[in-house]
């Protein structure tokens, strides 16, 4: 096996990361070749979020996604990075089910995937669960702000405004031994009020850009969504419509008759 052109990215690296001010970057990958071109690009963190449900299932929110079906996305990821840290999601409801059943469920994705971490939704109310999933040997990213699995609770996708909340929650996972905090839809000055204040690496998303790294969607990134964009999101491209067009052009030269052509065309004399 070739030995890789980069040192994989690790805790460590995001830790000595953040002490340089040197900024993370992190995408969602669910399949082999896009996690491939995001590895080969260097992005830091390659997510294997529960987002899938919404981007690939085309489901309306990202409860219904299943511990199975991160496992089955999270292993196309794996093998496809050679540089990038790769975290799987704990999709709804693992991460609320008390530390045994939480425990088992990230240590199959860790075993079945060859991840290195996972991202559990919560803060101070999965302090315990955070705590024994480092125990295990589990490295974990904590999400607070807006926290997808709980949009029903929270009335819809909305910013979280409550800075106390988000400082408490950010202070539980560090102490938790949480090696990452993830902030999503905060105010700028929140975020970067607890960026300076704790010792893990911070990435947001919605969050300004006082925090230590920043996270988006791929599909939002490369324009491949449905028209929607976030406030937050910078589409850096718009391959629907570059694909849209090719796929055109394809079918009107099958039914003009000019594809395939005679140098795609197998001979009988070749």
């Amino acid at each position: 096996m070739n030995k890789p052109s980069h040192p994989k990215v690790n805790v460590r690296t995001l830790q000595k990361m953040k002490v340089a001010k040197e900024r993370i970057t992190m995408l969602t990958a669910y399949d082999y070749p896009t996690a491939q071109m995001l590895d080969e690009a260097g992005v830091d963190i390659l997510l294997v979020g529960d987002s899938l449900g919404m981007v690939v299932q085309g489901k309306p929110n990202t409860i219904p996604v299943t511990l199975e079906e991160m496992i089955y996305h999270g292993e196309m990821v794996v093998r496809a990075s050679r540089r990038a840290m790769v975290v799987v999601d704990l999709p709804f409801p693992v991460g609320q089910l008390g530390v045994h059943d939480t425990l088992k469920s990230a240590a199959r994705i860790m075993k079945e995937t060859g991840c290195e971490g996972v991202k559990l939704e919560g803060g101070a109310a999965q302090a315990d669960v955070i705590a024994a999933l480092v125990a295990a040997g589990i490295p974990t990213i904590a999400h607070v702000g807006l926290r997808p699995q709980a949009v029903h609770a929270l009335g819809g996708y909305r910013v979280q405004r409550n800075e106390d909340q988000l400082k408490h929650d950010a202070w539980a996972a560090e102490s938790a031994g949480a090696f990452a905090l993830l902030m999503e839809c905060v105010p700028a000055e929140a975020a970067a009020k607890i960026t300076s204040d704790i010792g893990i690496p911070t990435i947001g998303i919605g969050a300004g850009a006082g925090c230590d790294g920043q996270v988006l969607v791929t599909n939002d990134l490369l324009g491949i969504g449905d028209g929607y964009v976030a406030k937050f999101v910078r589409p850096y491209a718009n391959l629907r419509s570059i694909a849209t067009d090719a796929v055109k052009k394809f079918r009107e030269d099958v039914r003009r008759g000019i594809f395939p052509s005679d140098s795609e065309s197998y001979s009988s004399k070749e």
